[in-house]
C-alpha cells in the first residue's frame, strides 16, 4: 500500500520571527493545517501578538551563535525560513550590517540543516548581487551564494521590493520610505512595473511558505513580481 510522503514543513524554524515578514511568516504557518510545530529562534521575549499561541514555541538564541559551543541547538525540524535583516542605518555601520545579513544568516542555514531541515526559504532583497558596486545588494548576493553552497535540497529565496505592514506591534519606527510608499502606492502605484512595486510583508510571508512547501528546482529565486502574484 501505497503512504503519501509526508509534508515537507511539518515541523519548521524561523528566524527572524520578530521583523515584518517574519512575523507573517509565523502566522501563516500556524494556521496551515498539515504544520505541527512552528519553532520561533528570537534573541528576547517578543510583544505581545507576535508569536500565535497555536503551534508555537520560542527558541531564545542568537542566530550568530548558533552551533557555536554553549550554544541551544534547535530542535528537529523538517524545514526553515530565514527572515533575519537590517538596515545599515539601524545596524550602525557596514560591518555590523554584514554580521546580520550575512553572517547570522548563513549560521542559522547551517544550524538549522544540522537539525534535519531539508528545505530552506529566505528573504533577501531586490537588485542582490555578489557583483555590486552597492554594497546592500551585494552582502545580499554574498549571502544567497553561500546559502547555495550549503548544499540544500530545496532552497527558495525571496527577492522582495520595499516592504509594507505595520511595525508598530513590532516595537520598530516607521521607515520613511516605507511611509511615503504606503501614502502614495494606492494611487500610482500601478504605474511601475511589477517587479518594483512596493510589496506588504504578508504577501512576501504567504508566496515562501507556498513555495517552499511545493516541489520544484534545488534553488528557486522569486523576484518581487513573482512573489505579488503567488502571494496574493
Amino acid at each position: 500500500m501505497h503512504r503519501p510522503a509526508p509534508h515537507p514543513l511539518r515541523r519548521v524554524a524561523v528566524a527572524g520571527a520578530s521583523g515584518l515578514v517574519g512575523r507573517a511568516l509565523l502566522h501563516s504557518l500556524a494556521a496551515d493545517a498539515q504544520v505541527q510545530a512552528v519553532h520561533a529562534v528570537l534573541r528576547r521575549a517578543p510583544g505581545p501578538g507576535v508569536l500565535p499561541e497555536a503551534k508555537t514555541r520560542a527558541v531564545f538564541a542568537d542566530p550568530a551563535g548558533l552551533g557555536q559551543p554553549g550554544a541551544p541547538a534547535l530542535p528537529a525540524i523538517d524545514a526553515a525560513f530565514c527572515a533575519l535583516g537590517t538596515t545599515i542605518q539601524v545596524a550602525g555601520s557596514q560591518a555590523a550590517f554584514r554580521a546580520v545579513d550575512l553572517d547570522a544568516v548563513l549560521a542559522f542555514a547551517r544550524a538549522a540543516r544540522d537539525a534535519g531541515a531539508q528545505r530552506l526559504g529566505v528573504v533577501s532583497a531586490l537588485g542582490a548581487d555578489a557583483a555590486s558596486s552597492v554594497f546592500y545588494n551585494r552582502v545580499k548576493g554574498e549571502a544567497e551564494a553561500a546559502l547555495t553552497a550549503v548544499g540544500w535540497p530545496r532552497l527558495v529565496i525571496a527577492r522582495p521590493s520595499l516592504l509594507l505592514g505595520d511595525r508598530g506591534p513590532l516595537g520598530q519606527p516607521s521607515r520613511p520610505a516605507e511611509r511615503l510608499a504606503q501614502a502614495v502606492t494606492p494611487a500610482i502605484g500601478w504605474l511601475l512595473p511589477a517587479r518594483l512595486r512596493p510589496i506588504r510583508a504578508d504577501v512576501v510571508a504567504h508566496a515562501l511558505h507556498r513555495a517552499l512547501a511545493a516541489d520544484g528546482a534545488a534553488v528557486q529565486i522569486l523576484e518581487s513580481d513573482a512573489l505579488q502574484r503567488l502571494g496574493a
